[in-house]
């Protein structure tokens, strides 16, 4: 049998004990919706589209708890046409033949439309999706798919060219702040009935570990108020360490808006810096856990490899920029890993500054010293003058590349940086020992 949580919420919306708070608190119209400005905001396409019951076929993707469900719970409550729904995960091509069946019987009857939910899609291998390609294309039904993966990816080119496709993103901390609240005061859906008096720390803490999941807050907050005694005031007070229980993970002081946010990242970016791959971890680790975006870390990995490993192991910005990619890529949990490997490569690689205190020299020396002009046979219109390098032993001759003597790069005697060294000592005191390096033309 075909589960059906839109049906299941309906049959049971009166007893709140076998509906969880999380479908009993989903909005019954937009005026209630929370989130998801960028799609539903005021003259938007979809809300556009909901307002006047022009449904046509969409997909909506995106992470777990971030509305899209709550949406097609509005568009059924909207909507004239029938509604129909089928899981992907428990369904096959029999049950959409089925739908598919009902609705020419529907559309011949009463010309009802019909509009037809296909939850979690992307696991319908590609003839299951092809099968909803006629009656979707010939208007037999309209067809909704929700799915947390990348539609692009798991969805057939030929179903989303039928389709608006529309990307939901984690709600906010703010948006997921107005939905709790929302559930605590709420009499009738929610747990007015309780008194609950929801802590700041506490809502701070399920906030922030929900990370932009709805669900996932109000299913804590759920288990926190229904499982705590009233005090003797008859009020459950939810604190933090309530919260912590809920949502099972221990509040980490780490308010990205406070000054532990910045204690934390300075401290991760000094012990690289300071070659201790234990303390980077250990700074990595503590950011992550308490919810830090793994692409923030991950540009601050890159920025140490530049500035503070340089030239001393190139390869270190490679292994970090490999880092940012995957991390934004993959996402959490699994980023932790390749972020691990890079902080623990930077840390333990050989260090030079060279390069950053070099761009910073010639910065200075932008704002302060006169400019300089490009040397005539460096210029398109100087060019016979210059001496192609690879002409010359070595891939070298000696030529003016400014009008005057500055010095901005000053490799350091470590790790590759000291190859550099020996090698720019060589050419130089090549330089100075001939007039003439043997096979100039000049």
């Amino acid at each position: 049998m075909v589960m059906d949580l839109f049906q299941k919420e309906k049959n049971n919306i009166n007893d709140k004990e076998a509906v969880p708070l999380a479908l009993r608190m989903r909005p019954n119209g937009l005026v209630d919706f929370v989130g998801q400005e960028d799609i539903m905001g005021e003259g938007k396409l979809l809300r556009r589209i909901i307002e006047s019951d022009r449904i046509s076929s969409l997909i909506f993707s995106g992470p777990p708890g971030c509305g899209k469900s709550a949406l097609v719970n509005i568009i059924i409550k909207k909507t004239k046409a029938h509604f129909a729904e089928i899981n992907a995960v428990s369904s096959g091509v029999s049950a959409i033949h089925k739908e598919v069946s009902n609705a020419l019987q529907r559309r011949s009857i009463s010309g009802q439309r019909t509009v037809l939910l296909v939850d979690e899609i992307h696991h319908f291998n590609k003839s299951q999706q092809d099968s909803l390609l006629p009656d979707v294309e010939n208007g037999v039904i309209r067809f909704i798919g929700i799915t947390t993966e990348n539609p692009y990816y798991y969805v057939n080119p030929a179903l989303i060219s039928r389709s608006q496709v529309f990307e939901f993103k984690s709600l906010k901390d703010k948006e997921i702040e107005i939905i709790l609240e929302r559930a605590v005061k709420d009499r009738d859906k929610g747990l007015g009935g309780y008194n609950v008096i929801l802590e700041k720390d506490a809502l701070k803490q399920l906030v922030e570990v929900s990370d932009g999941d709805a669900r996932r807050a109000l299913n804590a907050l759920e288990l926190g108020t229904i499982t705590t005694k009233p005090d003797r005031e008859g009020k459950v007070r939810f604190t933090l360490k309530v919260a912590e229980e809920s949502i099972q993970k221990k509040a980490v002081i780490y308010d990205k808006k406070s000054d532990e946010h910045y204690n934390t990242i300075s401290a991760f970016i000094k012990s690289m810096r300071g070659s201790d791959p234990d303390a980077a971890l250990y700074w990595l680790a503590k950011m992550l856990y308490a919810g830090e975006q793994p692409g923030f870390i991950a540009r601050r990995i890159v920025i140490c490899a530049a500035e503070d490993v340089g030239n001393a192991d190139p390869q270190a910005l490679v292994v970090a920029g490999a880092a940012l990619q995957a991390a934004e890529f993959i996402g959490m949990p699994e980023a932790r890993i390749p972020l691990a490997q890079a902080v623990a490569y930077i840390a333990t690689a050989p260090k030079s500054n060279a390069a950053y205190n070099g761009i910073n020299s010639a910065m200075d020396d932008m704002e302060n010293k006169k400019l300089l002009k490009v040397p005539k046979h460096l210029t398109k219109a100087g060019s016979k003058g210059y001496k192609y390098p690879h002409d010359y032993p070595g891939g070298y001759v000696e030529q003016e590349y400014l009008t005057e003597e500055r010095k901005y790069y000053f490799p350091k005697d470590i790790g590759f940086e000291k190859t550099i060294r020996e090698r720019f000592k060589f050419l130089k005191d090549e330089r100075k020992s001939k007039k003439k390096v043997p096979g100039d033309k000049k």
